[in-house]
């Protein structure tokens, strides 16, 4: 059932110009898509609500749009060129690919809750070696040892395990070699912290202060799967917060709760929703959580907020021997600051937002998206196309088209003008019949319960800015 409806809404997407396969006519490229007319507004919307909850409402976070080429030195301090890889084993029978940490995972994961903890810490430990050892054959001997099955073929008949990099190389310049390698980007953070001191030199910042970025990170995902919510090219809303050494706790347990509140306001429903702390902790972190929602296919993360210390910072200092401390006049002291990360995958809300508006009903099918953030938040419809309905339809069109996203359209019935709206989530149509020739009045149609009701042309503006403007979800936020 879950797999039919993820199978309809991404049907239903491309079908509505929200996301088509990349390239398609060349039979597109796996785990890549292209944001249709209908995706890209949707995709920008959501990135300015994002945007302006971060910054605009906050005095003490700045935005940042970094370069996707970064020195080759950024990664190597950043621990990615040494350990940014995945090891993945054939099964000989389903000839399906996995991840082998995954695998041995998810046995650890049922010994534990058959209450044999010794044995799983055991079978980790192992693995840990058997990975800092780049050792293929030990680590598929552990799957075959415990017997660590294919889901699909149910046999243990397993390759030697490979090592996958998982960020992509290219070269600058006229030459190919080592000296002329750089990388795609597969994280937008390492920007951010290489420009801490400019950052905060031109801005005047005083710790604790933040910078925001949105931007494209890739990454070589052998297993890319699911839609959009795992991709190669993706795209990210990272926001990095410095603060004094002593003070992780706070600020980590701080923007939890905060960007919680931000998902509640987006609609969310608070039982689609759950907190996963980690147990096995990145090499960067001191705490790590991510903010779960239940997607047709399970529950699965759309944000980490993760406590760095003070890594990143330390080891581009140690790299590049450019001083990365932070005098604090307060406390007549130096220090590199600590790091609370907040890190959100902009394609993977999206797909959220799709999963949660996709209503399916008797005889009708809707968008319930916010109303701010939907695609088109109004139409304007002429009831027949005839003069007297046009000019009014248009002028109405032309006066409020500086401060809302229309679509104008007087083709067809005013029943498949709605439909047609419906299946794009705009929340509003807006119909010049009969009654506005004699009276000025409109018919304003909302989307979610069709219920119809009249308007005088004059007072639509201060209407819709009360019901679809981004303010009305940025006050909610109660910063």
């Amino acid at each position: 059932m879950a797999n039919n409806r993820l199978s309809s809404l991404i049907a239903h997407t491309k079908a509505y110009g929200f996301l088509y396969p990349s390239s398609e006519i060349y039979e597109g490229i796996q785990a890549v898509y292209d944001y249709g007319p209908m995706g890209a507004l949707l995709k920008r919307k959501l990135q300015q609500f994002w945007w302006q909850s971060m910054t605009q409402l906050h005095e003490n976070i700045v935005g940042l749009d970094a370069a996707i080429f970064m020195n080759k030195k950024t990664w190597e301090a950043s621990g990615h060129i040494a350990g940014f890889h995945d090891w993945m084993v054939d099964n000989k029978d389903s000839h399906k690919r996995y991840r082998v940490d995954k695998l041995i995972e998810e046995k650890v994961s049922v010994w534990k809750k058959q209450g044999k903890e010794a044995k799983a810490n055991q079978l980790m430990a192992a693995m840990g070696n058997a990975m800092s050892s780049q050792d293929g054959d030990a680590l598929r001997g552990l799957l075959v040892e415990h017997h660590i099955v294919c889901p699909i073929s149910k046999t243990s008949h397993w390759t030697s395990a490979r090592e996958l990099h998982l960020m992509f190389a290219t070269h600058t310049g006229p030459t190919q070699d080592h000296t002329s390698q750089v990388y795609l980007r597969p994280e937008t953070a390492q920007g951010i912290f290489v420009n801490f001191l400019n950052i905060q030199k031109t801005t005047r910042q005083s710790l604790p202060f933040g910078v925001a970025q949105i931007g494209k990170a890739f990454r070589n995902e052998l297993i890319a799967r699911q839609f959009i919510f795992r991709m190669r090219e993706f795209e990210q809303m990272e926001m990095q917060f410095f603060i004094p050494p002593e003070k992780d706790e706070k600020w980590f347990a701080t923007w939890r709760d905060k960007r919680q509140s931000w998902y509640q306001v987006l609609g969310i429903p608070t039982h689609k929703m759950s907190i996963h702390p980690h147990e096995k902790l990145a090499h960067y972190a001191n705490a790590a959580v991510d903010i779960l929602y239940e997607f047709p296919f399970g529950a699965n993360e759309v944000e980490g907020i993760h406590a760095r210390g003070s890594f990143d910072l330390t080891n581009h200092e140690k790299l590049s021997k450019k001083k990365m401390t932070y005098f604090d006049p307060q406390e007549n002291r130096s220090y590199i600051p600590h790091v609370v990360e907040t890190s959100a995958g902009c394609d993977r809300l999206i797909l959220m937002l799709l999963c949660e508006a996709f209503q399916q009903e008797e005889g009708r099918t809707y968008l319930k998206l916010p109303k701010a953030l939907s695609p088109i938040q109004v139409a304007v419809l002429p009831l027949m196309k005839q003069e007297p309905f046009i000019k009014i339809a248009k002028k109405i069109y032309q006066e409020i088209r500086y401060d809302f996203s229309i679509s104008y359209e007087e083709r067809g019935s005013i029943g498949k003008r709605y439909t047609r709206q419906d299946l794009i989530g705009t929340p509003y149509c807006i119909t010049v019949d009969h009654q506005t020739l004699q009276d000025e009045t409109i018919t304003v149609r909302e989307r979610d319960s069709m219920h119809q009701h009249r308007l005088p042309i004059s007072d639509l503006s201060s209407f819709l800015h009360d019901e679809v403007a981004l303010k009305n979800l940025l006050k909610k936020l109660k910063y």
